[in-house]
């Protein structure tokens, strides 16, 4: 079976409402993701870093039980897990404060086995930092030569404002190097000022990808890609308890949907069918909008059980023929 690699933070996410916390869940963008794709039933392998604390042995085992292969998790000696807090306002968005007791930005792993039509999940200021930059980018160097998938989340928050000139070479590398890019209206509006999809995709995004996810919270998603494809998707109406995992559990969704409809390496080259992207981006709403129905950060084990037999039944269906 073909598999998912996620490369990103780990941290323990405290939850706040009205300023008292509510729950406490292991997180990060990428690993988020990798969590719903591990407990949908798809082959899962998480490159990160942690603590050598009881936060960090917590995430690991984490990872482990719901099916994450854990063993590129570089783990350090002398040093805290990264801890983020999470205030949760009034429409059950989130604004962040982050610890992180890394005495360096570095990390160490080795490479996880990847075949044609794998797909590799990265982005966030992780995919970003100029500190790693070099490990990151090797890695993804190394996936897109062995033929694997590249989807990038962009995932910029307001908290790295003043680095944007700083970091925008690595951004440009990684929309070069992205077979899809995915985007919030938050992270082009710190970016670059724009929110206007069509003048996004034309001044920033098409000359190095063609295939472009911007998501705007409940309003509809824009789709575009080659041969001037554009398509609108409406986000169903949904009661949130958190939108924490949104984004993250959009993208889980897409890459579930690549899988259980048999997207190859070729297939993207060639450019997706209409019918294509919506039966992907459909998975993408329906990840998303599990994951808004709980405090956690990853859909349920009940909906992961599920979406499990639905991939079963979909890549047997594609064996026999």
């Amino acid at each position: 079976m073909r598999k998912v690699i996620g490369i990103g933070e780990t941290v323990l996410d405290i939850i706040f409402r009205h300023e008292q916390p509510v729950s406490a869940v292991p997180g990060g963008s990428t690993f988020n993701a990798i969590v719903s794709l591990g407990r949908s039933g798809v082959h899962t392998s998480m490159i990160s870093e942690t603590g050598n604390d009881r936060v960090g042995r917590h995430i690991i085992h984490f990872l482990e039980e719901n099916g994450v292969d854990a063993t590129h998790l570089h783990v350090y000696p002398e040093s805290k897990s990264p801890i983020s807090l999470a205030f949760l306002n009034d429409q059950n968005d989130a604004e962040y404060v982050f610890y992180k007791d890394h005495p360096n930005d570095r990390i160490e792993y080795v490479y996880p086995e990847i075949h044609p039509d794998d797909i590799v999940v990265f982005g966030s200021y992780f995919a970003l930092n100029p500190v790693i930059r070099p490990q990151v980018y090797a890695f993804l160097d190394y996936a897109r030569q062995h033929g694997a998938i590249l989807y990038y989340d962009v995932n910029f928050r307001a908290s790295h404002r003043n680095e944007v000139i700083k970091i925008t070479p690595n951004l440009l590398e990684n929309l070069e190097i992205a077979d899809i890019v995915r985007g919030s209206a938050e992270d082009f509006e710190i970016l670059f000022n724009r929110s206007d999809a069509d003048a996004i995709y034309r001044s920033q995004i098409s000359f190095y990808t063609k295939k472009f996810i911007y998501t705007r919270a409940s309003d509809p998603v824009e789709l575009r890609a080659e041969n001037a494809f554009s398509k609108q998707y409406p986000v169903p109406a949904l009661q949130t308890v958190s939108t924490i995992g949104a984004g993250d559990n959009f993208n889980a969704g897409f890459v579930y949907g690549m899988i259980k409809n048999g997207i190859t390496r070729q297939e993207i080259d060639g450019g997706l069918t209409e019918a294509q992207w919506d039966q992907i981006i459909q998975c993408a709403l329906e990840f998303s909008a599990e994951c808004c129905k709980s405090i956690n950060n990853s859909v349920s084990v009940e909906f992961g059980d599920q979406k499990k037999k639905e991939l079963e039944a979909a890549l047997a269906l594609m064996e026999e023929s």
